[in-house]
């Protein structure tokens, strides 16, 4: 047996690892993604996270059975609200949240599933949709981790992309504001998201822009609500956006939705992030122009022997017309209920004038008491009665009662 001393051994050691370093015999996908001094990138936090995405949607059909047709189609998000229904031709058995690699044009994009399962059918027919089979782009596969690192890469360019594309377009003089970009997952296009009052010639703007990032160039035109979406932000009611929250369809907002509702006309009051008038103006419109259907008109004055009333205000809920004998000023206001107005109207139609507009024994000024529901109740208001006195305890008394009475004997 030959010995070798241990110097040698340690410098054949050394020799081995550093071949071995410098090699490729053990290559992981994990090795594909390091820098170029050596350090091994680390991978991003791609966990998913419900309730943190704009437009993000509760899965309330996942306790269904699943055939194997249902998951042939799925939606799939892309950055902010930009979101897409592909085929999934492989049969691959996704879930909500997994990060796969679709299909684009060119090349392919990194997006994460959103919608499965019978949950898509209904989003296809409340949107009036019926894609057939090659209208539908497709899934590849689930997200490699270089193709999770290339995505993160290309999500990292995009805020100097859009801060560097505003500067190119000041200097081309176009009226226009570009508000996002956003990178495909594969680094080969950008969608540049912009907003205009007139039409743009944006064509040198697009030469500029692919010699300055070398990647395809596509220009999109949104408005001021989906900009809003697109960005989020918090409202003044201190919750987030609608718009980036559940909001899909943006429908027109005017004034008449804010004079229902007997709303004070101050813009600054009125508008969004977006400088637009609210979307939630719609939310409770139905509900007052409902209420006020039965109500009588406001525009008629009230005829009195004392005095004569105009309209100044109306609490729709509570069915009170505020009334001032001045017209031009809110001094001297009268409550008066949606049925004492009907009768004043109609007496005053047959050329007859009321004594006296609100009538002494009508109180109508109801103050508010809160109701608490569980006043009156306890926690322990379904639990079983105790007994107190229990049988088998008191007949042991007595039959150690008799058998000492008649010991005792």
């Amino acid at each position: 047996m030959i010995k070798t001393p241990n110097v040698e051994i340690d410098s054949i050691i050394h020799y081995f690892c550093q071949v071995i370093s410098e090699s490729n015999i053990f290559m992981t996908d994990n090795e594909d993604i390091q820098g170029q001094t050596g350090e091994e990138i680390r991978m991003p936090d791609i966990t998913y996270k419900p309730g943190y995405n704009k437009l993000d949607s509760f899965n309330w059909l996942k306790d269904l059975p699943e055939t194997p047709e249902i998951n042939d189609i799925i939606e799939i998000r892309f950055k902010n609200t930009r979101k897409g229904f592909f085929r999934n031709v492989n049969g691959l058995r996704l879930e909500i949240g997994d990060v796969v690699a679709v299909e684009a044009s060119p090349g392919h994009d990194i997006g994460r599933v959103s919608m499965v399962g019978h949950l898509v059918e209904e989003q296809l027919k409340r949107l009036k949709a019926h894609p057939s089979a090659d209208d539908l782009k497709k899934v590849y596969r689930k997200a490699k981790a270089v193709d999770i690192q290339k995505w993160e890469e290309a999500k990292k360019l995009e805020t100097p992309t859009m801060l560097r594309s505003r500067k190119i377009s000041e200097e081309l003089r176009l009226n226009m504001k570009i508000g996002d970009v956003e990178y495909q997952g594969d680094k080969t296009k950008a969608i540049f998201y912009y907003i205009a009052d007139e039409r743009v010639d944006f064509r040198q703007l697009i030469k500029v822009l692919a010699d300055e990032f070398r990647v395809r160039i596509e220009m999109r035109q949104i408005g001021a609500r989906q900009e809003a979406g697109r960005i989020g932000g918090i409202g003044s009611c201190g919750r987030e956006l609608c718009c980036a929250t559940h909001i899909t369809n943006f429908i027109s907002v005017t004034t008449t939705h804010a004079k229902y509702q007997e709303l004070s006309l101050n813009p600054q009051k009125l508008a969004g992030q977006c400088s637009k008038l609210k979307c939630c103006l719609n939310f409770e419109l139905d509900c007052y122009v409902d209420a006020q259907r039965s109500f009588p008109p406001r525009d008629v004055p009230l005829e009195a022997l004392d005095c004569t009333a105009y309209f100044q205000k109306l609490e729709v809920h509570k069915g009170l017309y505020w009334y001032s004998t001045d017209q031009h000023s809110n001094a001297n206001l009268i409550a008066l209920p949606v049925q004492r107005v009907r009768e004043i109207q109609a007496i005053n139609r047959k050329g007859k004038k009321v004594e006296k507009l609100k009538l002494v024994d009508e109180s109508w000024e109801i103050t508010p008491v809160s109701q608490d529901l569980l006043k009156n109740n306890s926690l322990t208001r379904f639990d079983p009665p105790e007994n107190k006195t229990q049988p088998g305890k008191n007949s042991n008394k007595r039959k150690n009662r008799r058998f000492n009475d008649k010991r005792n004997k």
